[in-house]
């Protein structure tokens, strides 16, 4: 058995009122301890929590959980459900001596139309061919449309993925 130290200290006293105050913190007296004895600490956060998989994990993607999706000259509305989902993929995009070339994503509350993710290529003496990476977050209101829009010789590739429900649930893959 381990040696057991009582610890006066005004500021750790305070500490420990603010923090857990179901521990004295209405002005009930306490005393603190520390011990040369090992106690073992095993977290069990996540499965308080209800969940048996890490974070990392639960944001892995699978066959049944991403929903892929091509764009070429065109509006596609590509989230209609609530929550947070990830967006991910690439644009290529060929450009012309005629005009530019854009590739928007953007959100849409039903009235208005407000970018979130822009490429564009400006038109010049030569063809160009570029490609731009995207990966964030979106999260979709009750109402909300996720669109990608695509001029000609713009493609977007990619996939979205829910990562967790409206109230910040996180899904399964």
């Amino acid at each position: 058995m381990g040696q057991e130290f009582f610890i006066n200290n005004q500021s750790l006293e305070d500490k420990i009122r603010q923090l857990l105050p179901s521990q004295g913190g209405a002005g009930a007296g306490f005393d603190l301890s520390a011990s040369t004895q090992i106690i073992p600490i095993i977290d069990l956060t996540e499965s308080a929590e209800g969940s048996n998989v890490r974070v990392d994990l639960q944001t892995a993607f699978s066959h049944k959980t991403i929903e892929t999706f091509s764009v070429i000259n065109q509006t596609t509305s590509l989230i209609v459900n609530t929550g947070y989902f990830r967006v991910f993929g690439n644009i290529t995009q060929l450009s012309s001596t005629a005009s530019d070339k854009d590739s928007n994503f953007l959100i849409n509350d039903g009235a208005t139309d407000k970018i979130i993710y822009s490429a564009r290529q400006f038109a010049g003496g030569n063809q160009l061919l570029t490609t731009n990476n995207f990966d964030f977050v979106v999260f979709m209101a009750a109402g909300d449309t996720f669109k990608a829009i695509s001029s000609a010789t713009c493609f977007m590739r990619g996939c979205t993925r829910q990562i967790a429900t409206i109230n910040g649930e996180l899904v399964n893959p």
